[in-house]
């Protein structure tokens, strides 16, 4: 019981941290965010609970493969002045994309497979 609750206490002050950083220093807090430090942490977890290196490998993949589309949730967020949206639609828009790039994830790490 330990060990879930050490890996939930460890991401959630990373996440806590960056959020209270946002607002004093957005630029860093992005760039940590930017970083894959919840890849990282959830590789080192995964193979640390499983001792399972090929799923921790598929793991990686998989990762490698979601992060670009992953990336169109900001889509709406760089055409915000042409698109004229408020926030929450712009939000919505990104949560769309980001519907569509699992789908697009999922046909892709079928082929890769």
């Amino acid at each position: 019981m330990l060990w879930p609750a050490a890996k939930i206490i460890v991401s959630a002050c990373i996440i806590a941290f960056a959020s209270w950083l946002s607002n004093k220093r957005p630029e860093l807090a992005g760039f940590i965010i930017a970083l894959p430090l919840m890849s990282l942490l959830a590789l080192a977890f995964s193979y640390t609970e499983f001792k399972d290196a090929e799923s921790s490998v598929r793991f990686a993949k998989s990762i490698v493969t979601a992060v670009p589309l992953s990336l169109l949730f900001f889509v709406p967020f760089l055409l915000a002045q042409r698109l004229g949206l408020p926030f929450w639609a712009l939000y919505g828009c990104g949560v769309a994309l980001l519907a569509i790039g699992y789908f697009a994830h999922v046909a892709l790490m079928k082929h890769l497979a």
